[in-house]
């Protein structure tokens, strides 16, 4: 009997290094690597503006991709999911995935102080093309008002990484 990939996926505040972290896991672990902001800017070029927008098109591509992902992980394929797992809810998501594969997975807890993460946005967009939106410091404290750190009682192997 073939044994079942893993599923790794991350929860970590914006810009806290989340998907620095996905890449080289995925080089690591030989997995599969879906980047979400790269298939929604694919998929939906121009369509998203705000955030129910991205609520929208995201839930599609997870709709989209859910049996896809599993039918990896049941073929032993590893897949490192570099989709937010911010809150219990978008976390429900990764759960259905590796449960229903019945595959181990890692949740990575990326823990940055919101300083560090504001930083890194200032320093992340200025490298971004003229014209490019970026997220401003009352954004990200907007977003992060919704931020949900793994619990307990999620009961996921939890891997943490703490930066100050």
């Amino acid at each position: 009997m073939q044994q079942s990939g893993k599923l790794i996926f991350f929860c970590g505040k914006m810009a806290a290094g989340k998907s620095t972290l996905a890449r080289k896991i995925a080089q690591r672990e030989d997995a599969i690597l879906m980047v979400q902001d790269e298939l929604l800017t694919t998929l939906f070029p121009g369509e998203i503006a705000d955030i129910p927008d991205f609520i929208k098109y995201s839930s599609r591509l997870r709709d989209a991709l859910t049996p896809h992902i599993v039918s990896l992980l049941c073929k032993g394929i590893s897949v490192v999911l570099d989709f937010p797992g911010n809150t219990q809810n978008q976390r429900a998501w990764f759960r259905q995935l590796f449960e229903s594969a019945s595959a181990d997975h890692e949740l990575h807890y990326v823990d940055v102080p919101d300083e560090l993460c504001k930083r890194q946005l200032r320093e992340r967009s200025k490298v971004l093309p003229a014209g490019t939106a970026f997220t401003s410091d009352a954004e990200f404290d907007a977003i992060t008002a919704y931020f949900q750190p793994p619990a307990d009682d999620e009961n996921f192997n939890i891997i943490l990484h703490r930066r100050a």
